[in-house]
């Protein structure tokens, strides 16, 4: 019966690639700790006092409800209606590594309410930052939408992005939105908000 011979050199590179792998695992394990770390860091800020369940003046620290966070659930419009919700997903997406989406999406909210002499100037930045095909937080649109919207960039107008943030916006719809209903990220919130709403 003939036995295996393995030189000594394929032996090395075997290893290597097994430690490669384990290597590999330590930082996705340390990329989700990482993530669990600052979501709930996030929520800590976003959700004062969620434990003792005391509501401050201080208008900028949101109480968050139960109610809030379940008609997150009811369409990403509404998930993206609230300060909280769009921080809660941002930090998903972030997990995702598809963080330039909703950036891209604020972004153009943001320029929709630029004052017309602004214009020219932020629509140069969400440019350069999110569409031409070299950008750095590049987003997900096919060849004709980039060619069409950098024509739009130049001559800027309120409705220079909109055909793009549409298409963005149908992306998460369709795709991130659903993986976040399911995430332990939502159902934690939302469980942790409930049980402290049924003491």
């Amino acid at each position: 019966m003939p036995g295996f011979f393995f030189p000594h050199n394929n032996m090395t590179e075997l290893n290597g690639k097994e430690d490669c792998k384990l290597a590999e695992g330590k930082i996705h394990k340390k990329k989700q700790k990482a993530f669990g770390a600052d979501l709930k860091n996030y929520l800590k800020c976003m959700v004062p006092h969620i434990e003792s369940g005391i509501k401050t003046s201080n208008s900028r620290n949101v109480m968050l409800s139960a109610e809030e966070v379940i008609q997150w659930s009811q369409s990403l419009e509404k998930l993206l209606a609230s300060q909280s919700g769009q921080g809660v997903f941002r930090e998903f997406l972030k997990s995702e590594f598809s963080e330039e989406n909703i950036e891209f999406w604020l972004a153009c909210e943001d320029y929709k309410k630029t004052k017309s002499d602004h214009l020219h100037g932020k629509a140069e930045r969400i440019y350069e930052e999110f569409v031409q095909s070299d950008a750095i937080k590049q987003i997900n649109i096919d060849y004709q939408m980039r060619e069409a919207t950098a024509k739009r960039a130049q001559d800027p107008t309120h409705t220079s992005f909109d055909e793009a943030q549409k298409s963005v916006y149908i992306l998460m719809e369709r795709d991130s939105y659903p993986r976040f209903l399911k995430s332990k990220a939502y159902l934690n919130l939302l469980n942790q908000l409930q049980t402290n709403t049924s003491k």
